[in-house]
């Protein structure tokens, strides 16, 4: 298994390193993104794993190969990309699991049975409201971003331990052992693994532990170079053991040492009174499938299915994906439900979240009657709506990483989860090899004020002890009558959303292969700041000039996720791809 994993990477590695000089190449001489190339769509009938890493989705396959099922492919695949992507996501942080389960015996009106998992992380016990302000109730620049004063409790362990007892049917050791041979064993850099650590370089270099780790001697490791993380293997080998000593045993006394050393927050009472949360999933209907996503206090499934609904019945496939009306379209949904979250969403153990009003149909279509297709409304003329509106639509009463996999029983499962920004707190706790995440950032530091990815929030997502931040990641599973229809997600802060909204869409609405989804052009909005994002170089100019025309405040960026889905094709063949503008590898179950 050791070697297998470490021939997988150096398989992919000349691969990614001709992708990231042909990227660098065409950035400088045509801005690139034009000539994405489209993902090469991989097909099995057995059982599929796609991730953001080769060597993950290789851990994920070697579980199916042993006769595990989705969920021990994708707890084994998690464990795999908290070793190999720490820049994105791992054990010391925390995410959404969605897993659908088809009917035994599908019948008419019978359909799969979705389960949401929120192993989030939490503000610890001592977390206050103000805990970021000045003196003059100013935000503190990076004092919710960087160090030990930014981590919540890791919920990342729990879950995936909550998950594989539930549903699993290999030894929970075994599924833990691919990650600890690449913790051991090392892995080839590669040349965004060395991007990451320079964007974060000066708070890596500040931390003795993370420094030890990620550097040799102050020298980052280049791209090819292997990287050993020994203390992680330590700490994965006990997880292995026993997963209850993340939060009771060695492994909780060291990150409490290290918190109570280094002015953080959490505790060893934090992380005993961690416990995942089972909850209802969010869904939908479109275009006769059920769309679900995961509810707050994620954000990601009340506003998929709200920007769904207010599409409504709109033949977008007669206009076409990059036609200007589509993407103008898209784009004031966008808004409205952006506008929502800001006011409306955050921890339901905290507040009233009004779910069944903002993802009503009398709802969507009176906010649909609102958008002229002629013209941009200015973010400041799209308000939240107001109380006594959506209690007349039911109101209620008292950087990330993405992988799916499905088996050849057509379970399926869609996880995202996170340690939120490039390398977290940028800290690691000593001794355990884990890093920490910078996941307070989520809530709303003050009310008004943008968090890191410039998203604004209120009284809703405040800081609050034993609360959690509110989220965008949005797993996704689609299916109709009792039939698998894809699954899919991506990481990226307040794109998800969108992003994962545009998988859909692609697949349901336009018909095409999972290559084609996730590699198309994407678009985003999300009201404040009032701007419509599209990819730099991969639109059509007129139809930029006809979105400009219609008072749209076009941004370019360059491609932006990391997404990945499985879709099941007309003639029963699983079909998974992973998003080019990243690393990651779909791999199919031998047939």
């Amino acid at each position: 298994m050791q070697i297998q994993l470490r021939i997988a990477r150096w398989r992919w590695y000349p691969q990614l390193f001709q992708s990231f000089i042909c990227l660098f190449i065409l950035i400088w001489a045509t801005g690139c993104q034009s000539e994405l190339k489209v993902a090469e769509s991989q097909r099995s009938q057995r059982g599929m794993v796609v991730s953001a890493d080769p060597l993950a989705s290789e851990a994920g396959i070697e579980m199916l190969k042993r006769g595990g099922n989705a969920v021990d492919a994708a707890v084994a695949t998690t464990f795999a990309i908290s070793v190999v992507e720490p820049f994105s996501a791992g054990i010391g942080g925390g995410g959404f699991l969605l897993a659908g389960f088809p009917p035994a015996t599908p019948q008419a009106g019978e359909d799969y049975t979705i389960a949401a998992l929120d192993f989030r992380e939490r503000a610890p016990k001592a977390a206050t409201q103000d805990m970021y302000l000045d003196e003059a109730g100013e935000v503190k620049p990076r004092s919710s971003l960087d160090g030990h004063l930014a981590a919540g409790t890791p919920g990342t362990v729990a879950g995936l331990y909550t998950v594989h007892q539930y549903y699993g049917k290999l030894p929970w050791a075994t599924v833990v052992q691919p990650a600890i041979a690449l913790a051991e064993n090392g892995f080839p850099v590669s040349d965004y693994f060395l991007r990451s650590v320079e964007r974060r370089q000066e708070v890596i270099l500040s931390n003795p532990a993370a420094k030890a780790i990620f550097t040799r001697n102050g020298e980052f490791y280049q791209p090819g170079e292997v990287l050993i993380q020994k203390d992680l293997a330590t700490t994965l080998k006990k997880i292995a053991e026993d997963p209850n000593s993340f939060y009771r045993g060695e492994i909780a006394e060291a990150i409490a040492a290290d918190m109570a050393k280094n002015g953080g927050l959490i505790t060893l009472n934090d992380l005993k009174a961690y416990t995942p949360i089972w909850r209802k999933p969010i869904c939908g209907e479109f275009r006769e499938t059920q769309v679900c996503s995961m509810p707050p206090p994620s954000s990601g499934g009340v506003h998929l299915v709200q920007i769904l609904n207010m599409i409504g019945d709109t033949n977008l496939k007669r206009w076409g994906r990059q036609d200007p009306n589509t993407l103008h379209l898209l784009a004031e949904a966008m808004r409205i439900a952006y506008a929502d979250r800001a006011t409306y969403l955050g921890d339901p153990d905290f507040v009233t979240v009004p779910i069944e009003g903002l993802t009503s149909l009398p709802y969507a279509a009176e906010q649909r009657q609102a958008i002229d297709m002629n013209e941009a409304r200015p973010s400041t003329e799209v308000k939240p709506v107001d109380e006594a509106t959506l209690k007349r639509y039911f109101w209620e009463s008292p950087e990330t990483s993405h992988l799916t996999v499905v088996d050849n029983e057509r379970n399926v499962v869609s996880l995202t989860f996170t340690i939120n920004g490039s390398f977290g707190a940028a800290v690691v706790a000593e001794g355990t090899g884990i890093l920490l995440n910078n996941e307070m950032d989520d809530f709303a530091a003050a009310p008004g004020v943008p968090n890191l990815f410039g998203l604004v929030g209120g009284e809703a997502n405040a800081i609050a002890p034993l609360k959690t931040p509110l989220s965008s990641m949005s797993p996704t599973i689609v299916t109709r009558d009792g039939k698998f229809v894809m699954a899919g997600g991506s990481p990226g802060g307040s794109t998800i959303i969108t992003t994962s909204l545009q998988l859909v869409l692609n697949v349901v609405e336009f018909g095409m292969n999972a290559g084609e989804a996730v590699s198309e052009p994407r678009i985003h909005h999300q009201w404040l700041p009032d701007r419509l994002i599209v990819e730099k170089g991969r639109m059509n100019p007129e139809t930029l000039d006809e979105l400009r025309r219609r008072g749209h405040d076009i941004e370019k960026w360059d491609g932006w996720g990391n997404a990945n889905l499985i879709r099941l094709t007309g003639n029963g063949v699983l079909e998974g791809a992973a998003d080019p503008r990243r690393e990651g590898a779909a791999i199919g179950l031998e047939n």
